[in-house]
């Protein structure tokens, strides 16, 4: 009796320990192929996205073509997506920006306003707390040189030419380039959390991460912005990639 019982025990451990295990490569799979979660650092994105949002991002959403292509919704990064993707310049650190221009596509700005091969884009999610619009003039120094205007630039083959919604405080392709198609891990999705607090600027040390635990734990129900909870990502403008975002048509 002895016997059968440690028997059984060990029997039950191993079941446990099976079941753990399998947990923890189906949890790791999803982070690394489906599902990523990232929390956004600045007022970028801003009016849709806002510093303290934790988002969930769609990685499965541009995975390859093939068999699964009929089955799951896969299919090509698109002019409006939201993206989530490796900085260029520092390639473990990500950003998140919108797709503004497409591979093959010409895109240019003037006073503000971002054309794509000749066209002015009509862009209802953008937001310009500056009204001043700096001219061209190639002797101006960085940001106000390129922030409003920009020469015809033709995006590269399996580039992307991403922008912040926020377009008067946004570090993007204006600045530092396109973005490779390998750079991008996937769509932003949801926010499943947002907490009204911004993190010190440059604050990324052990202390600045348990000073922000100790925000959270003590604010917890009064910051937390209840109404933006499972908010989907980009649904306040219903922007519809398949429909004409020209605003001269």
């Amino acid at each position: 009796m002895a016997a059968a019982a440690e028997s059984q025990t060990k029997s039950t451990a191993r079941e446990y320990y099976e079941a753990l295990l399998i947990a923890i490569i189906f949890v790791n799979f999803a982070r690394i192929f489906v599902f990523q979660a990232f929390k956004i650092p600045s007022g970028s994105m801003e009016d849709n996205l806002k510093i303290g949002d934790h988002i969930i991002v769609n990685k499965f959403i541009y995975g390859p073509a093939g068999t699964l292509q009929g089955l799951v919704p896969l299919r090509e990064v698109r002019r409006g997506d939201i993206v989530v993707f490796r900085y260029p310049r520092q390639p473990e650190v990500d950003f998140v920006k919108r797709v503004v221009a497409l591979p093959g596509e010409t895109i240019s700005i003037d006073d503000k306003k971002v054309s794509i091969d000749g066209r002015v884009l009509d862009e209802p999610y953008t937001l310009h707390e500056d009204e001043q619009v700096y001219p061209a003039g190639e002797f101006l120094p960085e940001p106000q040189r390129s922030r409003d205007q920009m020469k015809p630039f033709r995006v590269p083959a399996g580039q992307y030419f991403v922008m912040g919604d926020n377009r008067d405080h946004s570090s993007d392709s204006r600045y530092w380039g396109t973005v490779p198609r390998t750079m991008i891990k996937g769509r932003a999705f949801m926010v499943y959390w947002s907490f009204d607090w911004e993190p010190l600027p440059g604050g990324s040390s052990i202390r600045d991460r348990v000073r922000e635990l100790g925000n959270v734990a003590l604010h917890f129900f009064t910051k937390t912005r209840w109404k933006r909870t499972f908010f989907i990502v980009d649904s306040k403008y219903h922007y519809t990639p398949g429909v004409s975002s020209y605003g001269n048509e």
